[in-house]
């Protein structure tokens, strides 16, 4: 088999196996690139794509590469400098080397806060949360999306909802009712919708033989955030942050 054939069958291979290698691979602000020209040594540079989705080439200056794959945007450098006429056949590889466009950052209750990847397969918020470790004690199930500045909020029981890079995932903590006095468990217990009085005394053990179901108080924050006392009738719903005082038996 000859030289020129041996070259021509793996360049066919390199053909056919590029764009599978490549397949849903764009560039995007904060990677890292690493542009190589073939045969001219002071021209390869490692660079990371700008706010603007450029990179800065020596002698053709700023390329746009943003939504482009590599391969794409080797072509739009190569066509930089020769459209410049720095060079007259310029071969240009573009290999990137770190992924920040498609990460996003998770935080609060969750069991591994960080940065994480964004599958391209699988990119709703659920399947990063996932990746975290999942919801920590405490979570709850409503987490906040900040994008382009912006927060949205989000409920994880509801259809699952797309992340983007660069997205912030903020896991809240679960809304809790308090319950103390003349109860059998006192302590903080989750809100769940429709929780009245009487079940959220339940939840926490029940009446005491020494507390009186006559004189429950409720606390709930008022509108300048202090808090407000009221008598609690057993069927009124419980909000978060609520707290409900089980006093003794007057005889």
């Amino acid at each position: 088999m000859t030289r020129k054939l041996l070259l021509g069958l793996a360049l066919a291979a390199t053909a056919l196996t590029a764009p599978a290698a490549e397949k849903g691979e764009t560039l995007g602000v904060g990677d890292t690139v690493h542009i190589t020209v073939f045969g001219q040594p002071d021209l390869t540079t490692d660079t990371r794509i700008t706010e603007r989705g450029t990179v800065q080439m020596p002698l053709a200056g700023e390329v746009k590469v943003t939504g482009m794959s590599p391969t794409q945007a080797s072509g739009e450098v190569a066509k930089a400098l020769k459209d410049g006429k720095f060079l007259k056949e310029p071969r240009v590889s573009i290999a990137l080397t770190t992924v920040r466009s498609r990460q996003v950052s998770v935080l609060g209750m969750v069991t591994r806060p960080g940065r994480y990847p964004l599958d391209t397969t699988s990119p709703a918020v659920q399947d990063v949360i996932a990746a975290a470790g999942g919801i920590a004690p405490g979570g709850g199930d409503s987490v906040t999306v900040i994008r382009n500045g912006e927060a949205q909020k989000i409920d994880l029981l509801s259809k699952p909802f797309t992340l983007e890079g660069g997205d912030t995932v903020y896991v809240e903590k679960a809304p809790v009712f308090y319950v103390y006095g003349e109860v059998a468990r006192a302590g903080a217990y989750p809100v769940t919708p429709g929780l009245t009085v009487l079940q959220a005394i339940s939840v926490g053990g029940g009446i005491t033989p020494r507390g009186s179901d006559r004189r429950i108080k409720l606390r709930r924050p008022g509108p300048d955030g202090n808090m407000v006392e009221t008598d609690a009738k057993p069927q009124d719903v419980v909000k978060a942050d609520d707290v409900i005082f089980v006093k003794e038996a007057l005889f």
